[in-house]
């Protein structure tokens, strides 16, 4: 029984960094840009569902859609000033560009907020089921849900859409897919906007089940990374079982080892994975050059 709830509750963490890293492996996969201020976006929409609920008395889930044309406009937003300058200008360009942005929000939210722990005090915020014995959270429960929604919309969207046949054009052969009369900057803003939804999204849902404060999304982003690499550069489904290994390996390393070690041990599978497959678990070899290449 301990075992099966040990995976019930890695499977649960897993959707929870599997829904956070669906955003930046598609950014990645089109834009080829690594967002570095992927964690403080997550941050922003923690914040947003918490004021929702303290001004308003806004349900976390309801604010998710209440607040999600604002982060499309924000998404826009930061492609538009900040995204779009650095494309075509290097790596370096886009790793400072991005770690300046984050810190910008992050410092943003001390100075607005202060630095101080805030909690959503609610009646689901603790809630779990016991079936069987197994103790499942309530709000990890929605959030592995989301994620399994959002992962299928966008396979959907990448391969019976237009809009997302556009995408994948543009992934494969810019110069071709421009040729074709695909606007390319028009596809890179839908990209971004979308990304940013999907973390803004799961910064709302965690928001019940973690403290909020403007430095949480760095251990955030990082797990972020740790599951785009595991699964996959450019990889939809890749990010999502990526983020169930990830969330796996984190409970059964906390519980037979030690809670402080939890993160060495993942941290330990990222480095053996750039080691013996660097194209990832569920990526192809080149990934990183050309973005999703063939959708798996």
């Amino acid at each position: 029984m301990v075992y099966l709830q040990l995976v019930v509750s890695g499977l649960l963490l897993g959707g929870v960094y599997a829904l956070i890293s669906v955003g930046l492996t598609l950014i990645f996969g089109v834009l080829r840009v690594v967002n570095f201020a992927h964690g403080e976006f997550l941050m922003v929409g923690m914040y947003a569902a918490y004021w929702l609920f303290q001004l308003w008395h806004v349900p976390t889930y309801l604010s998710a859609f209440a607040a999600l044309p604002a982060f499309a406009v924000f998404g826009a937003v930061i492609y538009r000033l900040v995204i779009r300058r650095t494309m075509g200008q290097g790596d370096v360009v886009q790793i400072f560009a991005t770690v300046g942005l984050g810190l910008i929000l992050q410092n943003a939210a001390l100075v607005l907020w202060t630095g101080d722990f805030r909690t959503i005090r609610s009646s689901y915020a603790d809630a779990i089921w016991r079936i069987g014995g197994i103790q499942i959270s309530v709000p990890l429960l929605v959030a592995f849900v989301v994620a399994v929604a959002v992962t299928g919309i966008l396979f959907v969207f990448l391969n019976r859409t237009l809009e997302g046949k556009a995408m994948r054009a543009v992934v494969q052969d810019p110069i071709a897919a421009l040729a074709m009369a695909i606007n390319l900057d028009r596809v890179y803003l839908w990209t971004f906007t979308i990304g940013t939804c999907c973390v803004g999204v799961a910064g709302i849902l965690l928001a019940p089940s973690y403290p909020i404060f403007p430095a949480i999304g760095i251990s955030f982003g990082l797990v972020s990374f740790v599951v785009v690499v595991l699964g996959g550069m450019g990889s939809m489904v890749g990010a999502f079982l990526g983020g169930l290994i990830i969330g796996l390996v984190e409970v059964f390393s906390g519980f037979f080892v030690a809670t402080d070690l939890k993160q060495a041990f993942y941290f330990l599978v990222f480095v053996l994975v750039l080691v013996l497959r660097p194209q990832g678990l569920f990526g192809q070899r080149g990934a990183e050059m050309v973005g999703f290449g063939r959708l798996t």
